[in-house]
């Protein structure tokens, strides 16, 4: 069957489905399907001094990492608010920093300001670079990923479909909302700090040394718990549309939160992630446009 299209959003004209996505979903559990990300942002990062300046302005560990390790890492503005969201690795002469469409012109021009006199340079690579997803078991961070020169794309495509079963962002997004693993623009708003959106000591590093808005990260961790928290919900899936992104979430006709990645899925049913606050009642069945949702607590 032909490919399903995006529509709108930070995915618009990539893969969505191929029509089946129970089978899709299924073979992505099984580690033997594959996924074209080449809608994705690259912006590359070389030169000798590149490791050590990532570790001190990103939020992840990284003087040591070693060639071919994918790592998710995040930038914090001051406050400790989440500003950018990436997963990357190094070849042995560049690190590379995959990011949603949207995102590379700020974060190149925000790099390039903080160069001073260390040995890097920052570059947008999304016209020369794609990420795909590649086959195999689901990491940590939703790969295993593989990063190829642009011009490569439609080789690795026949490389890969000979293999495994190509699959689109339903599958994709079914088993990020289950594995709980939020994104940025759809858990986050310009208030998210990590403490909130479940990626201490993942994305976020917890010993390490200083970085920009790690003195909000410690504060909060060290002395208290964030304002609002990442849940699951569990949807009532006799409603055919799925509520927005952003969609207010109410309990008792209160607004307490707002919803982010809805997907469905094939075991699990209608499942999302959302932001509440934190003194919401956990067990608590919340609302989202008149549906009913029950929450797992992640945060």
């Amino acid at each position: 069957m032909s490919a399903v299209l995006v529509e709108d959003g930070p995915d618009k004209g990539a893969i969505w489905h191929f029509g089946e996505p129970v089978k899709e979903q299924r073979a992505l559990e099984a580690g033997t399907a594959w996924a074209d990300l080449s809608h994705l942002s690259v912006v590359a990062v070389s030169g000798e001094d590149r490791l050590k300046w990532l570790h001190d302005l990103t939020t992840q560990f990284l003087t040591d990492l070693s060639v071919g390790v994918w790592k998710s890492a995040m930038i914090l503005d001051p406050q400790g608010h989440v500003e950018y969201q990436f997963n990357l690795v190094d070849d042995g002469t560049t690190t590379w920093l995959v990011l949603d469409p949207g995102y590379a012109e700020t974060l190149v021009a925000y790099l390039t300001k903080m160069k001073f006199m260390l040995k890097v340079d920052v570059r947008d690579a999304t016209d020369e670079s794609a990420v795909l997803r590649a086959p195999g078991a689901t990491t940590e961070i939703g790969g295993p990923f593989a990063l190829v020169p642009r011009d490569e794309v439609a080789q690795m495509t026949q490389t890969f479909s000979a293999v495994a079963t190509q699959v689109g962002t339903w599958a994709l997004d079914a088993e990020r909302v289950a594995a709980h693993r939020p994104r940025i623009g759809f858990e986050t708003d310009h208030k998210s700090i990590p403490n909130e959106i479940g990626v201490l000591n993942g994305a976020v590093h917890m010993n390490k040394g200083c970085y920009r808005g790690q003195e909000t990260v410690a504060k909060i961790y060290n002395l208290g718990n964030p304002p609002r928290r990442l849940v699951m919900l569990h949807l009532d899936g006799s409603d055919v549309g799925f509520p927005a992104k952003g969609t207010a979430i109410e309990n008792d006709g209160v607004v307490v939160g707002f919803i982010g990645t809805v997907a469905r899925h094939h075991e699990l049913g209608t499942i999302a992630l959302a932001i509440v606050k934190r003194n919401t009642p956990t067990d608590a069945t919340l609302s989202v446009d008149g549906i009913p949702a029950a929450q797992q607590v992640i945060v």
